[in-house]
């Protein structure tokens, strides 16, 4: 992955990020590679056993802590645009009391949540003085609402898992195994513009009833309903994630009759969205709709997840969650239905709250689609 946003908006990050840093009254936010520190700098290091950790400070310059032989690879990203400081380490050297030098000897210092738990009790050990506490707190308020570029982003990778969802009709059909449909879609996922295949699930028949059953070797029969859900990360780091779910011929009047009652339960949902209703009242759309009739006991999962950098990051829209929705949160609404042994259904599109109603950026037919 190559692209990132233009140098000023990380800047602007960064200094956001110092600001919502002094707010919680911590010392230092430490970053290490992950979503995080893409965010922040537009640097997509690779995570090793080697410590590299932004040091971003509540008062002074950030810095940025990397192994000599990662130095050039920082250099040549935003990093070096950034003007940020880059402090190297060698391999006999102690890089966890580097960074415990760049921070007072007592404090607090907040880690990001993807920090790998070898380097999160070595920063420890490096400053027994410090107290750590996680950082999502301090990065989910600029995370959380996505700028209006952000939001572009979302709606390219949407459009990407579109044209792959719009060309399925190719692949599935009877006599063909899961794993076989699944990697024409993954082909065709990278070559819809996605850099990686984060997911493919292709579930027939009694695996639809299992969410997250990926590929198998069952051979797809006539008459069985098929949930196809599946997402990439795009070259500027956006991700994608949208399903659908088809049928090989004509499926049975049990399933058939259940679909129509998810379909009208993701359309309450999506109507509901807009700035002010809670996370939770957006779930409560879709499961009423779905309980009302009599299926509530197989709607096994919450209604969405947040989506940016990471294909499930905050707000989750989910029962107990009394976030209020704000213009720039981006999410999914995807409600289920799932009869043990038998079969299931998932209509799923990412949602972005605007300023007054919801916009999908998925844009493929919801009505069940017979193959």
């Amino acid at each position: 992955m190559s692209s990132h946003p233009p140098i000023q908006d990380l800047a602007d990050r960064l200094a956001r990020a110092q600001a919502a840093t002094r707010a919680h009254e911590v010392d230092a936010l430490l970053v290490s590679p992950g979503p995080d520190l893409r965010y922040l700098t537009g640097y997509d290091a690779i995570p090793l056993e080697r410590l590299t950790c932004l040091v971003v400070p509540a008062e002074g310059e950030p810095s940025i802590v990397v192994p000599f032989l990662e130095k050039p690879a920082a250099q040549a990203s935003p990093i070096g645009d950034l003007g940020l400081e880059v402090l190297t380490w060698g391999e006999t050297d102690d890089p966890y009391g580097l960074v415990a030098s760049l921070l007072p000897s007592r404090g607090r210092a907040a880690l990001d949540n993807h920090m790998w738990a070898e380097k999160v009790l070595r920063l420890r050990d490096a400053m027994p003085g410090v107290d750590q506490l996680l950082a999502g707190q301090v990065l989910r308020e600029l995370r959380v609402r996505k700028t209006p570029d952000e939001v572009e982003a979302l709606r390219r990778a949407g459009a990407a898992i579109d044209r792959v969802h719009a060309r399925v009709h190719e692949w599935l059909r009877p006599g063909r195994t899961e794993a076989e449909v699944g990697k024409d879609i993954a082909d065709a996922i990278l070559a819809e513009g996605h850099v990686t295949v984060d997911f493919v699930i292709v579930a027939s028949g009694p695996n639809g009833a299992s969410p997250h059953h990926e590929v198998s070797d069952r051979v797809i029969e006539a008459g069985d309903p098929v949930v196809v859900d599946i997402g990439g990360t795009m070259p500027d780091g956006y991700c994608s994630d949208e399903t659908r779910t088809y049928s090989v011929g004509e499926p049975p009047a049990e399933f058939a009759e259940y679909y129509a009652v998810l379909l009208a339960a993701q359309q309450a949902a999506c109507e509901h969205v807009r700035p002010g209703v809670s996370c939770e009242s957006v779930d409560a759309a879709a499961r009423q709709v779905i309980a009302d009739a009599g299926y509530g006991e197989y709607f096994i999962h919450r209604t969405g997840h947040g989506i940016g950098l990471e294909t499930h990051e905050e707000p989750y829209i989910v029962s107990g969650n009394t976030e209020l929705l704000e213009p720039g949160m981006a999410f999914s609404i995807e409600p289920g239905i799932y009869l043990p042994g038998k079969h299931g259904a998932r209509i799923e599109d990412i949602v972005v709250c605007g300023e007054s109603s919801g916009e999908r950026v998925n844009l493929r037919p919801r009505e069940l689609v017979v193959l």
